[in-house]
């Protein structure tokens, strides 16, 4: 058995990994933008970078924190919590969401300092209508399913790159270009780039990921059912359940943090 790491761990754990998630997006935004002026060729190079930079992200920091790296990943862990399975606590739900939202400030902060320009100076890029909001709801619903549904059929293994590959064509496949982060999104409004977004357009983002949150879950339990699998975040370990429901022996008893085993063969 491996023992959990501490909460203050893996709280540090998602404030890095977010932060260097911001870091990434708007860093890669902010190099495009400055290396082409067709907004296409921009936001190719930025989807790309996006992707690989969180598919790596949450390999690193799979076994520390299960990378949740987003708010709407840990809700989604505490509710399969509250609902018998195995997640996060309220403490901790809430230790990870305040984790993430500094790490993500700070990364938008560390992307903007790192490219000559002022620091704290908020998006001006309003980004308002309910042809957006209904993106971002899309966006966070295939998100919380994608994670779900690989959890609760035992394919753990698959979610880093089948993460960072949704992430990808998200991002051009939605009308709101895929924030789909809590997190990120106010972290996004510290950076008046291309990539940003005005803090007057948080609300309706805001609501409409948690929206999507809840819609992914519902998505989940109605193909999948609920079962124990599901409760980590993207780079969690496997759960006690996995195949449609075919008892495993889990790898650890650590609760929602992964261990190294995260990454082993799903027998």
């Amino acid at each position: 058995m491996t023992a959990q790491p501490s909460l203050s761990r893996r709280a540090a754990a998602e404030l890095i990994g977010t932060a260097g998630l911001l870091v990434v997006v708007i860093g890669s935004g902010l190099k495009a933008a400055e290396l082409s002026r067709d907004t296409g060729v921009a936001l190719l190079a930025n989807s790309f970078a996006s992707a690989i930079g969180l598919g790596l992200i949450i390999t690193i920091f799979g076994p520390l924190s299960g990378a949740h790296l987003n708010p709407v990943v840990t809700l989604t862990s505490w509710w399969s919590r509250r609902t018998g399975g195995e997640g996060l606590g309220g403490r901790e739900a809430l230790v990870y969401i305040a984790a993430q939202s500094a790490g993500a400030i700070g990364g938008a902060l560390i992307a903007e300092v790192m490219f000559g320009r002022t620091p704290g100076t908020f998006a001006t890029q309003v980004r308002d209508g309910g042809h957006l909001l209904i993106g971002e709801v899309v966006a966070t619903a295939g998100l919380v399913l994608l994670i779900q549904g690989l959890g609760l059929t035992g394919r753990r293994r698959f979610i880093p790159p089948a993460v960072a590959a949704y992430i990808a064509a998200a991002i051009w496949f939605t009308s709101s270009g895929s924030f789909a982060n809590p997190a990120g999104t106010i972290g996004r409004s510290f950076s008046d780039s291309f990539t940003g977004i005005a803090p007057e357009s948080l609300p309706g983002f805001l609501g409409a990921q948690l929206v999507g949150g809840v819609l992914g879950l519902a998505l989940a339990a109605l193909l999948f059912g609920t079962g124990t699998g599901a409760g980590g975040g993207t780079g969690s370990r496997p759960r006690s359940r996995s195949r449609f429901g075919r008892s495993v022996k889990p790898a650890t008893v650590d609760g929602a943090s992964p261990a190294k085993a995260a990454y082993e063969t799903v027998r």
